[in-house]
Formats: structure tokens, sequence, C-alpha cells
């Protein structure tokens, strides 16, 4: 969360358990109350809460919740499952009573107590479906071990990108970095004391007006380091004319809601206006919004490019501040052209600044052409996890790929019950996660692309106010999101590259809170397990289960498969009525006006790149079934052939298709490093790699030594004329050839 505080580097941090005994893990576990402060208590109200209440009204979740309200689905996805639950247990009751009856008859006691055990509450249900044995799997602990750290080989040293840039005053308060009054009763009213390291060194930077390139550990306060300085800047020259005067770029719709919600917070007491254009939410409100001319515009660039080309009164050209914030994910492959389209159309006299948790070698290019004179501020390397984060890693052996999802059902439901995130690689196997675990009887929501902008607010707010204990995402949800509690993070398969980690990592041990990473690791993935074991500042730890735990789950989820084919089918048929209903209220419209289309909807919103170009990019870059990156390669097509042929995908597969997808990912980025590098205004500084030996001279040829020897050796030789040794050597090639040698002095 923006402003909360973290730890400096004297002050002592939250204990974090070496072992894995049950009382350690409900100690690490337990959410700070609103009585009992962690190690940064005096620099934060505990009872604060970013997002939820906001001085002017609703808060910024509430208020597009709004926008949303009629466009959720007939039904959820939970209720599904509980319907398929419940009929599973209807017939599984039946099932035993006709058991019972063919044995023998029962009395009418017996009956009225199977009478009663049929109308119990759902928690009652969830506890009976476990049988003796099953108690006996739960009470079963895991097994915890120190994994050894390798040292660096001598030369070789961790990679960063500027190193040991950033020199601030550890004693700076908001009260000395000469902020306006009304900003500086935002933050007494927001209840912060003590401004983190990142917020130290970048608000008087950026209170002078220079170019920002800044670097900091996940969940240290960056939106309010950005943010800051720019509403000083606004509120010191007001503006003249309603014009949009600062531009913060966002890479997901959750995190634009976020940092909009943080602006409104912190500008409460004065007259700047914000304005939020992400996708999703409706597009005429917003156009309406940028009309009046906001100071503050929080945007996606998708988004934002479809107003500037469909809105004619909205332009970039008054833009003073361009920020990028997750900036390395802004300028990767997927954003690439959108990006240059909105840097085009921005002012050249402006003000920008990228901030990150990690920087790449995109990031790199846009400092050394977009920025001027930039201040480079890196208060964390460059793949830095949080202080206070316990990293565990579950390794799976190469024949039982396929015990992944056991494991994880295992994790949730023996160890860690709730405050949990699951990320996965794909939005499929996030979706049948929430379905499988669902039908286990735990809480279970899902964000991904997938889902409606309704569906995506809805997860999180429920997330965020505890009525669902797991949230299982993909990468949407990696970056930014400050969400208060979260305990544990688990990664179904280890992401595509280690900064990608980092940011998944980040969602937890956020503030100066401990917290904790499981992430499961198979064969193909342990190179990138050694680079973070190598990094790591803290203990790794190797978790492991006991295996009789991981077959039992993973017959009870073999058991399930039924069940989670029959909410497959629900949701299918669902969709299906929605398309046909969807159809006769269009044709029902039309017959009604006598016209094909209104007026409203006959104008096309036009976009900067063609139909043709558009599904081209696509086609290259996306992370899809169909991926031109699998035609190359002979394995991976004949996997995908198999995969077609079949209509059910085993344990096996499907893990095996999450890592394909890192794997891709990988590869794509290997190729883009091995381009050539662009010239760069700035000075590069690398570390310099130490020498491996003695340097072997290059042998001269007799021509070169001739010419460039100066020494008085050299000059008395070449005065005396060629040696008794030289002349033998030269008449013996020039009889060779079968001509004449004479002597002849040099003079």
């Amino acid at each position: 969360l923006g402003l909360v505080g973290t730890i400096a580097e004297g002050d002592v941090g939250p204990v974090d358990p070496e072992s894995g005994s049950s009382e350690d893990e409900e100690e690490l576990c337990r959410a700070p109350g609103p009585g009992r402060r962690g190690p940064t208590g005096g620099d934060f109200s505990a009872a604060f809460v970013f997002g939820e209440a906001e001085a002017g009204g609703e808060g910024t979740w509430a208020a597009a919740l709004c926008q949303l309200r009629g466009k959720r689905a007939a039904t959820t996805l939970d209720e599904k499952i509980e319907k398929v639950r419940q009929k599973r247990k209807f017939q599984e009751r039946e099932a035993k009573q006709a058991k019972a009856r063919d044995k023998e008859t029962e009395d009418h006691q017996t009956k009225k107590r199977e009478c009663e055990d049929f109308s119990r509450d759902e928690e009652e249900d969830v506890e009976s479906q476990y049988s003796l044995d099953d108690e006996t799997i739960f009470t079963k602990a895991d097994t915890v071990k120190v994994k050894e750290q390798r040292r660096l080989k001598k030369g070789e040293e961790a990679e960063s990108f500027f190193e040991d840039a950033s020199q601030y005053d550890d004693n700076l308060l908001f009260q000395d970095m000469n902020l306006s009054r009304p900003l500086l009763k935002a933050i007494t009213a927001l209840g912060f004391k003590q401004p983190t390291p990142i917020q130290k060194a970048c608000i008087p930077v950026g209170l002078l007006g220079k170019d920002i390139c800044a670097c900091a550990a996940t969940g240290t306060g960056k939106t309010a380091a950005f943010i800051l300085p720019v509403l000083e800047r606004l509120i010191y020259k007001p503006r003249q004319a309603p014009i949009t005067r600062v531009l913060v770029l966002v890479p997901t719709r959750e995190l634009g809601i976020q940092v909009h919600s943080v602006t409104k917070q912190l500008a409460q007491f004065s007259s700047v206006t914000t304005c939020l254009a992400v996708g999703g939410l409706d597009v005429k409100t917003q156009e309406a919004a940028l009309r009046s001319g906001p100071d503050i515009l929080i945007a996606t660039p998708g988004r934002l490019i479809d107003h500037l080309h469909n809105c004619p009164s909205f332009h970039l050209s008054s833009v003073e501040v361009l920020i990028l914030d997750e900036a390395d994910r802004m300028l990767d492959e997927y954003f690439e052209e959108q990006m240059k389209e909105i840097i085009r159309l921005c002012s050249n006299h402006r003000q920008t600044m990228l901030f990150s948790a990690t920087m790449t070698e995109e990031v790199k290019d846009l400092a050394s052409v977009s920025l001027k004179n930039p201040v480079r501020i890196f208060v964390n390397s460059n793949t830095d996890v949080a202080p206070f984060l316990r990293q565990e890693f579950i390794r799976i052996r190469p024949n039982r790929e396929g015990d992944r999802e056991a494991i994880v059902s295992a994790l949730l439901t023996r160890t860690f019950p709730d405050h949990v995130m699951l990320f996965t690689q794909t939005k499929k196997q996030a979706h049948r996660m929430h379905i499988l675990l669902g039908l286990m009887g735990l809480r279970v929501g899902e964000l991904h692309g997938n889902l409606s902008q309704a569906q995506r607010l809805e997860a999180l707010r429920r997330f965020k106010d505890e009525q669902i204990d797991i949230l299982v995402a993909t990468d949407v949800a990696a970056r930014g999101l400050d969400i208060e509690g979260v305990k544990t993070v688990i990664n179904f398969t280890m992401p595509n590259t280690t900064k990608h980690y980092v940011h998944r990592v980040g969602r937890t041990a956020r503030a100066g809170r401990a917290g904790r990473s499981v992430s499961l690791v198979g064969e193909e993935e342990r190179k990138m397990l050694k680079d973070i074991v190598k990094t790591a500042k803290t203990p790794v730890k190797a978790r492991i289960l006991p295996q009789d735990v991981i077959l039992k789950f993973r017959e009870k989820i073999e058991n399930l498969e039924k069940d989670v084919y029959a909410v497959l089918c629900l949701e299918r048929e669902e969709r299906e009525m929605q398309q046909s209903e969807a159809q006769i209220n269009r044709a029902k419209k039309q017959l009604e006006t006598g016209k094909q289309e209104t007026v409203g909807e006959g104008l096309e919103r036009s976009w900067f790149q063609t139909r043709e170009e558009r599904k081209k990019e696509k086609l290259a870059k996306a992370l899809q079934e169909f991926d031109l990156a699998l035609r190359g390669k002979k394995k991976r097509k004949k996997f995908m052939q198999d995969r077609q042929k079949k209509a059910q995908m085993t344990p096996e597969e499907r893990s095996q298709f999450e890592i394909l997808k890192s794997q891709m990912y990988a590869e794509r980025l290997a190729k883009r490093n091995r381009r050539a590098k662009r010239a760069r205004v700035l000075p590069e500084e690398e570390p310099a790699a130490v020498p491996a030996g003695p340097k072997r001279k290059k042998k001269l040829s007799v021509f070169d030594e001739e010419l460039t020897n100066t020494s008085r050796k050299a000059l008395k030789q070449y005065r005396a004329g060629p040696s008794f040794e030289d002349r033998k050597r030269l008449g013996m090639a020039q009889h060779r050839k079968g001509g004449n040698f004479k002597s002849k002095s040099r003079y």
C-alpha cells in the first residue's frame, strides 16, 4: 500500500520461525490486529485501510462496482459448484441408505437420525465428508529443511542495473520536504509519520522537476513517491485552463483503480481533480470526465489510445509529467506498439518518471532515449524480495508432475487455510483450480483476463473483505496490487523469469510485515530455483509432504473429475443461453426501429492499427494454444497434436502445458536479448568482469613488428641491415621461386 512505512536498516524485524511446527505457523500467519502493532507500528495507523473510505464519499472500488452492477452473470460459479456438491452428497447418501437397506432393516430411530443428518448445515457437511482415514492424513506434519545457499564464484557477481546510485538523508521527514499544507494535512489524516526509503530518495528529486528512473522492492510505497511531488507541483502552479497535465500509465485495471484511490486520498484537501480511464468501465462516463480536463489522468494503455483516437477534444500535448508505474511491464513485448504510440503523442517538454521493483533492457532503452539527464534511484537490488519473506520450495520429481494439483490441495486444506494467493500460468488452470478447491469445500475466488470487469472487482473485494480465503490468479494480479493481510503466496508452477517471481511473492510480506511463499519446482525449473537461492539474503526452506498425503489427495481429485465436468457443462449451458437472449433482444430492437443499427452503434471506434496488423501482432505474441512458437519445436508440436485429439488432459499433461507457457516466454525473451543493443547516450554502469587469468599477447607479423617496434635494439638492427640468418632465409625463398638473390645493403 502506497504510504505504509517500511523497516529501516537498523530496526529489528519480525522474527520468522525456523521450524514448520503448527504453533510457529499459527504465529507467522496471524494477521496484525487493531490492538497489536508490528515493528513499524509508529509509522502508520493500524485501523487505516487504503481504497475503502475516502473523503469525497464512496470509495473508488465501490464506485467502479456501481458502474458494473447491471452486468453481472445470472448465477455465479460458486452457486454452480454448490449445486453440484449438493447433488453429489445427495447421491452418496442415497447409495449409503440403499446399501444399509440391503444388509438389514433399520429401526425408526436410526431413520430419524439419518433424516436429521441430511438437514445439517453446510459446515457440518464439509466436516462429514472426511473419513477417519482422512483425519490421520490431516494430522501428519510436513518436513521443512533449510536449503544450503551456494556461494558466488570468484569473479561472479549478481546482475544489477544502476548500482549504488541513490543517496538520501535517512533522517528526512515529510515536514522537511517542503510540501504544501494540504498534502501534509492529508498525510497526517492518513496516520503516517515516517517516509519510506524510496519516498525519502524520490520526493525531493521529483520536486526539482528532474526525470527519475527508480527501483525499489515491492510494498515500499512507490505510489506515494511519485504522486506527492506531482500534487505539490499542481498546487504550487495552478492551471490556467482545463487541461490534463499529468499522465500515469499502469499495466492492469485493478492497479489503475488502486493508484486512483491513493491519489484521491492524498489530494482530498486540495482542488486537484483526477480521472480514471481503464478498460472494462463505462466509455461514455470516461469521455465526459476527460472533456472536463482533469489535472491527473490514470489510465491503461489500450483504453487511453481508444480515447485519443475517438474523443476529439482530448489530447496529450499539454502533459507536463509522464509516469510509468511498473515500467518494465509497460515496456515489454505486449505493450510495445501501444507505448510507442502514446510517447509519440505526448509533449516533448515533460518530466518522465519510471518506477518498478525490477528493471529490464527495455527500460534501459527508454531511459537512454526518453529521459533527459535522469536521476537514477535504486534503493534495492534488481531482484530483491521483501526482507521478511520466508521462501519455501517443494520439489516435484520428474515422473510425478501430475502431483501438482494434489500438493496444492493438501497445502490449502491442511497447512494454509486462509489469506492465500495461488498463482497459475494459464487462465484455464486458474479456472479449474477454482472449481476443484470449491468442490472440496474451500471458499475460493479467481482473478484473470477471461472474467468480466465486474467479476474481477467483485473477486478482489470479497478477498479483501475476507469473504473468501483463497484467490486463484494469473500474473494479472502479480503487479502492484496491495491486499492487506495476505499471509501466503503459492506458485503452482515457477513463473516465466526471476523478475516475475519477485513480483508474485511481493503480494505478501509488504510494509515490513512477515509472510511466506511456497513454490512447486519441477526438474525443468531448477535453474531458476538455483538463481533464487543464490541471491536470497535469508535461508531458503525445502518443504516435503508425506507421500501418503499426496496419494490420498490425488485419489480425491480423481473422484471429483465428474463433478468438475458437470460444473463446466452448467457454465457452457448458461453461456449459450445468454448468447441466445442477446441475439433475440437485438432482433427485437431491429424490428421495432426498422433499421439495421441505431445511430450510436453505427459509428465504429477507430484504432491506431488496422485489423490485420492487430491480428498479426496477437498471433506473434499471445500465449494461446496455437502459439506460433509451438510450430518450430517437434516435441511441442507432437504434444499439442495429442492434446487436440484428447477430450480431457491428464494431470501430467496439464502440468506440462503450464511449464511450456513459461518456456515459450523465456525463449522469446532470450531472442530479444540477443538482438544488437541500441547505441546509448548514457554510459553503462555494469560491473567490470574480473579477468580469469593472464591475457595472452597477440603475435605480430614480421612487418608489423618492424614497423611498430621503436626500441633501441630494433633501431640498431634496422641501420645494420638484415642479419646473415635473414639473408639466408630470404635466399632460400627466392631460390624456390626460381629467382636470384643479391645481397644489398638497406642504404
